[in-house]
């Protein structure tokens, strides 16, 4: 990936704890182990959700976005809603690539 692929640029200005954020950097993916993606499986399994394919998932992909940029979770799961579907399109494109 590339720097500028590494960038998601957010809808519209989010705060979080204080903080504002127009973009997200996703270039931490390309760190994450299989220890990473195998603690992601467990936590979501944890949250009473169930896919047959774990990364196709808004949920999973979140966790794992969390994972990789040391962000809780909260963070992400308070994204507005076109957002976080960038999110996901990103960690699944990465995940599948």
């Amino acid at each position: 990936m590339s720097a500028n692929e590494n960038i998601i640029e957010l809808k519209k200005t989010y705060t979080f704890e204080g903080k504002e954020y127009k973009e997200l950097d996703f270039s931490p993916l390309e760190d994450l182990t299989a220890a990473d993606l195998i603690e992601a499986d467990k936590i979501f399994g944890t949250t009473g959700q169930f896919a047959v394919v774990n990364e196709m998932t808004l949920g999973y992909t979140l966790i794992v976005a969390s994972t990789a940029t040391h962000t809780p979770i909260e963070f992400f799961n308070q994204l507005g809603a076109s957002d976080a579907l960038k999110v996901k399109n990103k960690v699944m494109g990465f995940l599948n690539n």
